[in-house]
């Protein structure tokens, strides 16, 4: 399809830009509070972590305005090399990757760490799109349609599940599925390849025995193991933090489980201290901005001019929707422990600046919307 470029408009949707604004820079004080005694003790100043995640943040701010007005038609030939040199990192991690707590999943260049997998999960789904928006007319073809998807998804899936990271890797796998479904892949074939990836999934989720202790946990039983006694302390601390928080929260500053009673309580366990400071307003806040990401951004899919931007429009705001309400989940009991951070609250700059980069792309798609006619799938 030929593209005027001239026709572009600078609209963009208000509703994704204020949302996300809103939670990075709540993040701000959310992050300070859950972090200032780690920090005082880590580092020696409260404030430590503070500073550097409101400088991601204001980084992030201007990813998301770049990103906004850069044609995101551009990226559909530089998908390829994009994914692999995601890939690449990823392989990187191996050689050169910092282990924490039995995993390699960080590359440390100086001062910067860097995490391969936020990188290579906006990458797979960049690449999905313009595989699927170019394989339209063979797309219910096995081996020139399902089969290159899969091989990419795989791959990726692959080499995370690897580090080991599996909580990440099931993740991109639902992310990759649900982007070929609405790719409009032969449903046969998506139902014999989901049942082997399930299957596969649930063996390798009991390989590891410190896997199986978090499902243990997470169904109530026990074997006496301190993982499983690490996993439903966390747990206990994340319902202690909403049910102190109540309606209205205990007031900013005040929270009394960051105090070294929630472990992880700047990152994947944050949602619990803003339900502890902020009450259930603030969580209903939280969730409230992700829906209207949900929302808005399954609405500008719709309206996209081509295949490419529809699908990358569903892929962006898909992964977003899964990471916040899997996060909101976890720390809620709802769903199994996982390492999944809550996007844009979080404390760790590769989430907040890939994510901010994936929502830019998400609004300059939004700013063509409608202007050329899409044909349906």
């Amino acid at each position: 399809m030929k593209l005027d470029v001239a026709k572009d408009t600078d609209h963009i949707d208000w509703f994704i830009l204020l949302a996300v604004s809103g939670l990075m820079l709540f993040s701000i004080a959310f992050v300070y509070s859950a972090s200032a005694s780690f920090a005082e003790v880590k580092f020696g100043a409260s404030d430590r972590m503070f500073w550097n995640h409101a400088l991601r943040v204001i980084i992030g701010l201007g990813i998301i305005l770049f990103f906004a007005k850069f044609d995101y038609r551009r990226f559909k030939n530089m998908s390829q090399g994009i994914l692999l040199a995601a890939i690449s990192c990823l392989l990187l991690v191996f050689f050169i990757g910092t282990s924490a707590k039995g995993a390699s999943r960080w590359i440390h260049l100086g001062p910067i760490n860097f995490q391969p997998s936020e990188f290579a999960k906006f990458a797979l789904v960049l690449h999905l799109s313009s595989l699927l928006a170019q394989r339209q007319k063979y797309i219910r073809d096995f081996k020139q349609g399902l089969l290159p998807l899969l091989l990419w998804a795989g791959g990726v899936c692959a080499l995370i599940a690897l580090q080991p990271n599996f909580s990440t890797a099931f993740a991109i796998a639902l992310i990759s599925a649900a982007l070929m479904f609405v790719g409009n892949v032969n449903s046969k074939h998506f139902a014999i390849m989901g049942s082997i990836a399930l299957a596969g999934a649930a063996l390798f989720a009991v390989s590891a025995p410190y896997r199986m202790r978090r499902l243990m946990a997470y169904f109530g039983t026990s074997d006496g193991s301190q993982e499983v006694t690490v996993v439903n302390y966390q747990l206990q601390q994340a319902l202690i933090a909403f049910g102190s928080g109540g309606v209205t929260g205990v007031g900013p500053g005040q929270s009394q489980q960051r105090n070294w009673y929630l472990p992880e309580a700047y990152g994947d366990f944050i949602f619990s201290i803003v339900g502890e400071e902020y009450g259930y307003l603030g969580v209903f806040a939280v969730l409230a901005c992700f829906s209207i990401i949900l929302w808005r951004g399954m609405l500008v899919a719709r309206r996209a001019p081509d295949d490419f931007g529809y699908f990358l429009a569903t892929g962006i705001t898909f992964t977003l929707a899964l990471y916040a309400f899997i996060n909101a989940g976890v720390n809620s009991g709802i769903l199994p422990t996982t390492g999944l951070p809550m996007p844009f609250i979080s404390y760790g700059g590769t989430s907040v600046l890939f994510s901010a980069a994936a929502i830019g792309i998400l609004l300059n798609i939004s700013s063509k919307a409608g202007v050329y006619p899409r044909k349906k799938l």
